[in-house]
């Protein structure tokens, strides 16, 4: 495994008691905060809570922030070094083409509600997702399931797609006969570890352990999910409140309450700067009505791109910004196993500089460059709610002015008018927070005709390794094409190739920990600060 995944945090597990210690024990010990040791409270952002409920259809587990559903089974599941392992599925393959895969799954699960499933779920599930405009996990890469038998489901393919299995890795299958898109999420009915116990709206969400699942049964019996702000998490971990509260790097150091210690969990939470790579004046329609401007005339310049490239200092931002609970960010998937460390290689500051005058940019009287009459001058977007973000917008305009280039940070909302993000995505460099435990990320963010491709960077041939990467035999065959797609030797979107993008860090997740709490060993976490934490909750316990 990659660097990320290897050097993910996960507190060993030491036995977990089994006797009814006293609430009078637990609090000096750094026990449960209840008194109970079935029992577990985490704290979580209030976008961690789902809006459609918990319904995979529409977002729950395979939305922007993937996590396990845990209320669901899925087909398969990844382990803590990403390898895939089998949940439902006890087989499957795929056809040489890479058009037709088959799975064959299990014939001793039941919902909550006492039925078997079988494929026919499986199915109703996958052409649902694809059904539903709203739905927010890709498998449009599949035209249609189909059950063959209780025990056996076809996917027919468009394309050739083994990441696929990412994507169902996250995906619940929920019942075709108890299923109403109107009711579903709230009242959700699965086969998973977890059953919804309670959901107050905008509060928590309460879990209770599914007394008839078919894997081990889940060590933590409970599962009590609160949201709240961060400064509000801090507050409840200081009035011992709750056994796991989420904090920040700018408040770990100085806050840490008596009876927690600090769990810090490495991730491919990525903080990012699209550059986009053509010039102004073309447009862009997006979902068949969607028109938006596309192209910058000064990120176009390819030896503009690797100078912000080669002169930003990442360890820097993270000593700074993040207090140093974070990584140097060199892709959208540090570590990972199909990751090119040829993404860590930049021009030296004095190459770049040559690249840039030789291309034709000299410094103006304000020591910024110019060149044909454009200054080296753009306006940085970034989430105006987000304090991280415009703390790196603001370093990275300080280091950039060092070296002649002009950033203006401009924080604003995700929205779709005038001064909104998205209308500049195409555009305006945009400082983004991304990361998967998948490929399908680097996918989404280079691949030319993307949606997601908002550095508008093309590149037949880095299409051409991705395409190949998707048609490989099996996952592992694929991590070389992922490799050549970032650099090759001649060709990639690395930054002494098309340098689409310059990377910052990789924000730790940093949670205030009950000390007598044992969390299992931990994936690498994605972007998103919530539900990735307790993919494994079934195996925590209390010491």
């Amino acid at each position: 495994m990659g660097a990320a995944a290897a050097g993910a945090v996960g507190l060993s597990l030491h036995g977990c008691a089994s006797d009814g210690a006293s609430e009078a024990q637990d609090e000096l010990s750094g026990g449960p905060v209840s008194g109970d040791r079935d029992q577990v409270i985490v704290s979580m952002t209030p976008s961690s809570e789902p809006e459609a409920g918990f319904d995979p259809l529409f977002s729950w587990g395979c939305g922007e922030h993937v996590h396990e559903p845990l209320i669901q089974s899925t087909l398969v599941t990844t382990d803590v070094d990403l390898a895939f392992v089998n949940d439902l599925a006890v087989s499957y393959e795929c056809a040489p083409d890479g058009l037709t895969w088959t799975f064959d799954i299990r014939d001793d699960v039941r919902f909550t509600d006492g039925e078997p499933l079988t494929a026919h779920d499986v199915a109703f599930t996958i052409n649902g997702i694809n059904a539903n405009a709203a739905a927010q996990a890709d498998l449009s890469m599949i035209n249609r399931a189909e059950a063959l038998s209780d025990t056996r489901v076809v996917f027919h393919l468009n394309k050739p797609y083994n990441a696929m299995l990412y994507t169902l890795a996250v995906v619940g299958i929920v019942p075709e006969h108890a299923y109403d898109a109107a009711t579903y999420g709230a009242h959700p009915i699965g086969s998973g570890r977890y059953m919804l116990e309670q959901w107050d709206r905008g509060q928590q969400v309460i879990l209770r352990a599914n007394p008839d699942y078919y894997g081990e049964a889940p060590l933590m019996d409970r599962v009590v999910v609160v949201f709240m702000e961060e400064d509000a998490s801090l507050a409840a971990a200081s009035a011992a409140q709750v056994d796991v509260a989420y904090t920040a790097a700018t408040l770990v150091d100085a806050a840490q309450p008596a009876g927690y210690d600090v769990l810090n969990c490495e991730s491919v939470d990525s903080r990012g700067i699209s550059l986009p790579s053509i010039a102004s004046g073309e447009a862009r329609v997006v979902e068949g009505d969607m028109a938006f401007s596309v192209g910058n005339d000064v990120t176009y310049d390819i030896a503009l791109r690797r100078m912000m490239n080669a002169a930003v200092d990442r360890q820097s931002m993270i000593d700074s910004v993040l207090n140093g609970y974070g990584t140097p960010a060199y892709s959208v998937s540090d570590g990972m196993p199909w990751y090119n460390p040829d993404m860590e290689k930049m021009l030296t500051r004095q190459d770049a500089l040559r690249q840039l005058e030789d291309a034709g940019w000299q410094r103006g009287a304000d020591g910024v460059y110019e060149k044909d009459g454009i200054r080296a001058a753009f306006d940085l977007y970034y989430s105006a709610g987000d304090s991280v973000r415009q703390a790196l917008a603001n370093e990275f305009a300080n280091q950039m002015r060092d070296v002649g280039i002009q950033v203006t940070p401009k924080g604003s909302g995700w929205t779709y008018d005038a001064d909104g993000i998205y209308m500049h995505q195409y555009s305006d460099p945009v400082l983004w927070g991304w990361g998967a435990n998948s490929p399908v990320q680097m996918y989404a963010l280079h691949y030319g005709p993307s949606e997601s491709n908002y550095a508008c960077y093309e590149n037949a041939e880095v299409d051409a390794h991705m395409d190949a990467a998707l048609a490989a035999d099996t996952v592992e065959a694929s991590y070389p094409f992922w490799q050549a797609a970032q650099w090759d030797g001649t060709q990639g979107f690395a930054p002494e190739g098309g340098a689409s993008w310059v990377w910052l860090c990789n924000v730790d997740h940093l949670y205030f920990k009950r000390t007598a709490l044992s969390v299992a060993a931990q994936k690498p976490h994605p972007h998103g600060h919530g539900w990735s934490l307790v993919n494994n909750v079934d195996q925590w316990c209390w010491e």
